[in-house]
């Protein structure tokens, strides 16, 4: 296997993390329980936006996690993909909407 930065089995150890600091760790899961619980929104769809989000930032432990979530939740394989298209259409679109702001400055420097 070819040695990369992200070692997948450090996924398991993401509660390791409260080691440094139990009180903000404790903190910080107790929250994260409670946002993906069923509220207005479903687990499953809650999770469908986890697996975006964690593509448009392109965490990999978030890939790998949602995408085994997603799956146990019920969500389907093109579910996941929509929700992957979702994102891709949405960072790319705040990429080029950057764009006005070089058009403005272009303007700018040439009128």
């Amino acid at each position: 296997m070819e040695k990369t930065y992200y070692n997948p089995a450090d996924l398991a150890k993401f509660g390791n993390i409260a080691e440094f600091s139990p009180d903000l760790a404790k903190k910080f899961f107790d929250y994260y329980g409670d946002v993906f619980k069923e509220g207005e929104l479903s687990e499953r769809e809650k999770s469908l936006i986890a697996l975006a989000v964690a593509h448009a930032i392109q965490c990999p432990y978030c890939i790998d996690a949602y995408t085994t979530d997603g799956l146990e939740k019920g969500a389907s394989e093109g579910q996941m993909m929509e929700a992957i298209h979702v994102a891709a259409a949405i960072r790319g679109g705040a990429s080029l909407v950057h764009g006005v702001q070089m058009m403005n400055k272009v303007k700018e420097i040439t009128m």
